[in-house]
């Protein structure tokens, strides 16, 4: 092992790990795991996503990883987490793409309610990235606040190409790839679609960010999917009230009609839209325009545990895999069918999930275009992988196909026309003017890699009387970190304990705790439910 280690790095050579200085674990995911790395000869930090082999295999998720990696090779924009490099060894695939240290926008919004402002200039940032996919005949079928990244200046930034398919009208695609709650009605009905659905579903996670949940919910599969193609969402009257240009823009993103869909129906009915006629898409584009809500650089937006479930939960961290692999073992003369089709699989990764490094690539001509002529991922296809993700276990109430938390359920739905709200003319007179996004340009252009939290441990008074965790059937140590800052009165008044002359003395500083209000945020408006909902 010395004499490795001792070898000195060749950068000229072919991108691999030991190019990459391991820093701390930000993130896990189905196949694998996020960390924060950085390059030995320049200094520059990126995110590592790095995926099991085996794990990929054996759920047949081959054609998706390959396909991924495929079009992340001919995408680069401002609003993507764009690909640096890709390379494999004998147990992982490896993607490095851009670092957003601001978290993702769950996180965001299942803590603070943010003002329409705010909402309106990540919409508009998102709908840039989505013109520009759309114009290299890509649609992304997964947009929703778990895969729109934040970087450390507050830009916004979409992830996870896990299930995007290239797209060439006029062939429709009939797939139902993507998160339950996020899709589209023609997913469900009617002959196919293109890229209008990701219209649709940038205006699930629009009315998401304002009201904090879902415009359709189902306690059953076919209960959700029915209110899905309805598309009645229910506008809530609120307090402070939503502007009438706000509610119109969502009910226009959510038009079960197609050719009615802002956006769908062209970049132009978009921008033109009197909600976000304000933004100036040029500016936008370009990163002129300085964001409203800028992520705290004071906190951590990752979970600070996951760099202990490595050191401690696996046998074999990635710095010991790195050194020790061992070559895969050549397939038996008596290997069952199953055992075949593996190393098929196997041979196949080895083969078609190729190096790539940004600096060399030339990113001319669309992705769609390069995959056709490529075929590599038809050839997949044919040989019987799958195409959609790897679904979580049944469960009683709707989910997300990533396991997701279900939002609370709707009341009655409303019919909004896309065109006229009658229901909600009242509110006019209550609503504030729409102002214009401030201009400014940014100082430097980092970025962040964070994924949902896990289901929540249970707190429970010990015998010692103090308190312990306790975890439920989905818990995670991980979640230790999250929940430190709303500790039980009891716990966190250990400090006025020793202040105090009384054996009751805690209780009076319980009372008297500095309750000084924060520094209040741009673009915030309060924590988690400050835009009451009236009905």
């Amino acid at each position: 092992m010395g004499n490795s280690q001792g070898k000195p790095v060749v950068y000229t050579d072919e991108v691999n790990l030991n190019h990459f200085r391991l820093l701390r674990v930000v993130g896990k995911g189905a196949f694998g795991k996020v960390r924060i790395v950085e390059r030995k000869d320049s200094g520059l930090t990126f995110a590592l996503k790095y995926i099991r082999k085996d794990e990929v295999v054996r759920s047949e998720s081959v054609r998706n990883i390959i396909r991924e990696r495929r079009m992340l090779e001919h995408l680069n924009h401002p609003f993507l987490c764009n690909l640096r490099y890709s390379f494999q060894d004998v147990e992982y695939l490896y993607l490095v793409v851009d670092l957003m240290d601001g978290g993702d926008l769950r996180f965001h919004i299942s803590r603070k309610t943010f003002t329409e402002d705010c909402v309106r200039f990540w919409m508009g940032e998102l709908a840039c990235a989505l013109r520009y996919i759309h114009e290299q005949g890509i649609v992304h079928r997964d947009v929703k606040p778990d895969n729109v990244l934040l970087d450390s200046e507050g830009h916004v930034h979409l992830a996870d190409f896990n299930v995007a398919s290239d797209f060439r009208p006029p062939k429709l695609l009939t797939s139902k790839s993507g998160t339950l709650a996020y899709l589209a009605p023609e997913a469900f009905r009617g002959p196919g679609y293109l890229c209008e659905v990701d219209w649709w579903s940038l205006g699930v996670t629009f009315y998401e960010c304002i009201y904090g949940k879902r415009p359709f919910e189902g306690k059953t599969h076919d209960e959700l999917v029915e209110n899905i193609c309805n598309s009645n969402p229910k506008f809530h009257v609120t307090k402070p009230p939503v502007s009438m240009p706000c509610l119109h823009a969502m009910s226009s993103l959510l038009e079960r009609q197609k050719r009615k869909r802002i956006g769908a129906a062209g970049f132009d009915t978009f921008t033109t839209h009197h909600f976000f006629s304000p933004l100036d898409f040029e500016a936008l584009e370009a990163k002129l325009i300085r964001p409203i809500f800028v992520p705290s650089s004071d906190k951590t937006n990752f979970d600070a545990t996951y760099d202990l479930e490595e050191l401690l939960l696996e046998e074999a961290p990635l710095e010991a895999r790195a050194r020790k692999q061992k070559p895969r073992p050549e397939l038996r003369q008596d290997a069952t069918s199953k055992e075949i089709r593996e190393d098929e699989l196997h041979r196949m990764i080895e083969t078609l999930f190729e190096p790539f490094d940004y600096t060399l690539a030339s990113y001319d001509g669309s992705a769609a275009a390069a995959l056709a002529e490529d075929g590599t991922v038809d050839a997949i296809e044919k040989t019987g992988s799958t195409h959609s993700r790897p679904q979580s276990k049944p469960q009683s109430v709707a989910t997300t196909p990533d396991g997701t938390p279900p939002m609370s359920p709707n009341v009655l739905p409303l019919h909004v026309k896309s065109e006229h709200i009658p229901e909600l003319e009242a509110l006019k007179a209550a609503l504030p003017p729409t102002q214009p996004i401030p201009r400014s340009v940014p100082a430097s252009q980092a970025t962040s890699f964070s994924r949902p939290r896990p289901q929540p441990a249970s707190r429970q008074a010990s015998k010692g009387g103090g308190v312990q965790m306790v975890l439920d059937e989905h818990g995670s140590w991980s979640l230790l970190a999250d929940q430190a800052v709303s500790l039980p009165a009891e716990a966190g008044a250990s400090k006025d304990v020793r202040d105090s002359s009384s054996v009751l003395g805690f209780l009076r500083g319980r009372k008297s705790r500095d309750r000084s209000p924060k520094p209040k945020e741009a673009g915030v408006m309060g924590k988690a439910g400050a835009r009451h909902i009236i009905n």
